[in-house]
């Protein structure tokens, strides 16, 4: 499949001159440090000795044997160790954070304090300093629960949405409360370097992994906290729409996205059941809802007759959203059919997704593959000890 050349940095970037000290490990710090680097703010990854907990997650492995899950979130990165149970590290890591514009932890709360560099004492050396906290309960009475995402997953409610109506509660395939949460810290961060402009002064910022789900729960959350509804797992459905859902197709399943009646309308047209749009059971979508088994029975026999392909071709050129269920490979090769940026080919054959952010004067770039364990310590040390300027 043919990847996508890195965009050259030619121009200055947004965050170029914003230093980060990226203290946080796994996903959710790691990647909003990442999205900071992409977009060209230096970035430091500290690391304790044993390295960051990704590094050893594995299979798949990457050719050189590194963790691809790893590599996921740590482009653009330089790695340091630093052992904040030694004194002379501790004083490496004050350094570090006086000097940094942006502060990225998820330690347990309370841990950075027991080292001596909690806000208030980094916060006296550099007042600048924009720190973010990512949490996975927050610091207030769930400061000792430890964050997963597949546990925030679990008592968070999504996992009670997801799955078949007649199968166990299931997690997301990917660790999306971390994403999600990596993601608000990234707004976080930035609006406080906003208002930084304006005050001079840096601030706390934090977030905690099962508000970020919540907060991502959107119009479900909406129907509990606005209407009492408590919702249910229906397998591919939507609670509010339909169709919006998959159905076999003869080779395969098809995924259609109905919004509205007169799409409605064209999909029925397309199916050969035309008269299905004026049926008083399914002419709104309310009515759609309200007899969604009824509507099933009458257009899967049609989906069923035609080859996935070819049906969804001639769905969606009738304005009928419609798909076939890919795996990465097909995803990645539709991205490529459709001329989006999905792949960028780094240094030492490292391939690595490329930054969904488009910004036609000053793009993201791609100038670090993600760092060996302590690949950047003499560099990073001596710099840190009063050299005027890091290496590049």
């Amino acid at each position: 499949m043919p990847a996508d050349p890195p965009p050259s940095p030619t121009r200055r970037q947004p965050l170029e001159g914003i230093l980060v000290a990226d203290f946080s490990r796994v996903l959710a710090g790691p990647l909003a440090a990442m999205v900071l680097g992409d977009l060209g703010a230096e970035v430091i990854k500290v690391e304790r000795p044993q390295g960051d907990d990704t590094r050893s997650w594995g299979p798949p492995w990457a050719p050189d044997g590194t963790s691809t899950y790893f590599q996921s979130v740590n482009r653009n990165k330089r790695s340091v160790v630093l052992d904040l149970a030694d004194a002379g590290d501790r004083e490496l890591a004050a350094a570090l954070i006086a000097r940094a514009d942006v502060l990225i932890e998820n330690f347990r709360p309370g841990t950075l304090e027991r080292f001596g560099l909690g806000d208030e004492a980094v916060r006296a050396s550099n007042p600048r300093l924009v720190s973010c906290s990512l949490t996975g309960f927050g610091s207030g009475e769930g400061a000792t629960l430890p964050g997963y995402d597949l546990l925030i997953q679990a008592v968070g409610g999504l996992m009670s949405l997801t799955g078949q109506p007649d199968g166990p509660p299931t997690k997301v395939g990917v660790a999306l409360v971390d994403v999600i949460a990596g993601l608000f810290a990234c707004v976080a961060i930035l609006a406080a370097l906003a208002e930084r402009e304006r005050s001079g002064l840096g601030q706390r910022a934090e977030v905690s992994l099962l508000g970020a789900l919540l907060a991502a729960l959107v119009n479900q959350a909406s129907g509990f906290l606005g209407a009492g509804a408590v919702p249910e797992r229906l397998g591919n459905r939507h609670p509010s729409i339909a169709p919006y859902e998959s159905f076999a197709a003869a080779d395969g399943d098809l995924v259609v996205a109905v919004g509205n009646d007169r799409q409605f309308a064209s999909l029925c047209q397309e199916l050969g059941c035309a008269t299905l749009a004026d049926d008083s059971r399914f002419a709104t979508n309310a009515a759609r809802v309200e007899h969604h088994a009824e509507l099933v029975d009458a257009l899967a026999p049609a989906f069923a007759a035609r080859p996935g392909a070819a049906l969804a071709a001639a769905l969606n050129a009738a304005g009928v959203p419609c798909g076939p269920v890919n795996d990465l490979r097909g995803a990645f090769a539709l991205a490529a059919s459709l001329g989006l940026p999905s792949i960028v080919e780094m240094a030492q054959g490292a391939r690595q997704v490329a930054s969904p952010i488009a910004l036609d004067a000053t793009p993201p770039a791609y100038r670090r593959i993600p760092p060996a364990l302590g690949a950047d310590d003499v560099a990073v040390r001596a710099w840190l000890r009063g050299d005027d300027r890091m290496p590049g």
